[in-house]
């Protein structure tokens, strides 16, 4: 049998790279699929390229509660349940130390990636299966400092304490909580972070990374894909409040 056969996921950020991989593994594995983002066209996009009838998609800003309540609603609507959750949506914000920060930027970041993030797990709990599996999106930047990058750093540091709270609470249901912690992944996210750090110098940037990273390579999002797969999979049944980490050897420094 298929590892996520019969179950129905959702996936906020799911037009993102690591959001669309993960939606492509989990339809092999036999999930059906809702992604949750805030472009339509790039969602539309995504479910081109998917090319599954078990896999849909509905607009949404994870910051406001109404968008989380709806996707969460037609979610069930359409596929009658909830059994994964991947929490996945997040923006990183601008390059810049702390006393230079713009507030407004700050302000957009701990929206989607502290605020998104915890309505995700307020409106999706109550009309998950009990046994199912919360899949939260951190950092390495949720285990470890980065400067000039403190508004991300910080909102990742709340992830963690997000799941570990939700984990807790959601227990005596049977239903994981868990949270993903990649180092730097080959994908847009970091050619923007590379780019913010020594505008037109991102090349030099990413080697830097690279070269604090002892596997010597940026992740790639397949490789996050898979990690999750497991979590979200009845491989997993006994692990739950944890922090994966899946680094290459970033954190063991």
């Amino acid at each position: 049998m298929k590892r996520l056969q019969n179950k129905v996921a959702i996936i906020t950020g799911g037009a993102g790279s690591i959001g669309k991989i993960t939606a492509k593994i989990f339809l092999a594995e036999g999930a059906k699929v809702v992604l949750v983002d805030k472009n339509k066209t790039d969602l539309e996009k995504t479910i081109t390229e998917l090319g599954s009838e078990d896999v849909h998609f509905c607009v949404a800003d994870v910051s406001k509660s109404k968008d989380v309540e709806n996707y969460v609603n037609e979610t069930v609507k359409t596929f009658g349940k909830i059994d994964v959750f991947f929490n996945n949506a997040g923006i990183e914000g601008v390059v810049s130390p702390i006393v230079d920060y713009p507030e407004e930027i700050f302000d957009q970041v701990i929206a989607v990636n502290v605020k998104g993030v915890w309505q995700g797990n307020k409106y999706v709990i109550p009309q998950m299966n009990d046994g199912g599996s919360i899949v939260m999106t951190s950092s390495v930047a949720g285990i470890v400092g980065s400067a000039h990058l403190g508004a991300y750093v910080t909102s990742k540091h709340a992830v963690v304490g997000i799941m570990r709270t939700t984990a807790l609470e959601v227990a005596a249901r049977k239903i994981r909580v868990n949270s993903v912690h990649p180092s730097p992944v080959n994908n847009r996210m970091m050619r923007s972070i590379e780019e913010g750090a020594s505008a037109g110098h991102a090349k030099d940037v990413q080697k830097q990374f690279e070269a604090m990273i002892p596997l010597g390579r940026y992740a790639e999002p397949e490789e996050i894909a898979k990690l999750v797969l497991f979590l979200a999979s009845d491989e997993s049944q006994f692990i739950t409040g944890t922090t994966q980490i899946i680094d290459g050897g970033f954190c063991a420094q």
